[in-house]
C-alpha cells in the first residue's frame, strides 16, 4: 500500500488570498488568521500576495486569475456570506462555492475554502477568531497540506514517493 506523507511546512510555497471586503471586519480576522498560520509554518512574508475584491460572488474570477498565474503552489479564499432576509444569500452561497470547484478543477491548483456562510455576525464572528477558532488558519493549514500533496500524487506508480519537502511543481521566477 502506497501512503502519501502529509506536510504542514510552507517554506519555499506561495500563496495567493483572495478576499471579499464585504464584511470587512470578519475577512480581515480570517486574513489576519491565514496570513499568521502561512508565516507560523515557514512562509516568508514575500511569498504571501493578496488580493481584494468587492464581494464574495467575485472570489471565483480572482482566484482563477491567480491560479492561472502558475506562481503560486495554492491559493486561499477568504471572506464572509451572512444569511439575510432574502434567497441572495443562497444564491451568492452557490455561487461562491461552485465557481471555486471550478477553478480547482480547471487549474488543478489547490483552493482551500475559508468563506464563511453564517446565519448571523455572531456566528461569522465566533469562526472569525472567537470561540469557534479561526477558519482562516483552517484554510491556510489545508492550502500547504494540498500543495505538498499535490506533487507526490503526480508521481506515477513504482516511483519512489516524492517528500513532503521540496515541491517539485513548476514555478515561475521570483
Amino acid at each position: 500500500m502506497r501512503q502519501y506523507a502529509i506536510s504542514g511546512d510552507a517554506s519555499q510555497l506561495r500563496f495567493g488570498i483572495v478576499v471579499s471586503r464585504f464584511n470587512h471586519m470578519i475577512a480581515l480576522r480570517l486574513l489576519e488568521g491565514c496570513t499568521r498560520e502561512l508565516e507560523k509554518r515557514g512562509a516568508g512574508a514575500d511569498d504571501i500576495h493578496v488580493a481584494w475584491v468587492p464581494g464574495a460572488f467575485e472570489i471565483p474570477l480572482a482566484a482563477r486569475a491567480l491560479a492561472r498565474t502558475g506562481r503560486y503552489d495554492a491559493v486561499v479564499t477568504l471572506g464572509a456570506v451572512i444569511r439575510g432576509g432574502t434567497p441572495h444569500f443562497d444564491y451568492v452561497c452557490r455561487g461562491v462555492t461552485d465557481g471555486i470547484c471550478e477553478v480547482m478543477r480547471d487549474t488543478s491548483i489547490p483552493i482551500a475554502f475559508g468563506v464563511l456562510t453564517t446565519d448571523d455576525v455572531e456566528q461569522a464572528l465566533a469562526r472569525a477568531g472567537g470561540c469557534e477558532g479561526n477558519k482562516g488558519e483552517e484554510a491556510a493549514r489545508a492550502a500547504v497540506e494540498m500543495a505538498r500533496l499535490g506533487p507526490q500524487l503526480a508521481e506515477p506508480p513504482g516511483s519512489a514517493v516524492a517528500g513532503p519537502i521540496g515541491s517539485t511543481r513548476g514555478k515561475a521566477p521570483r
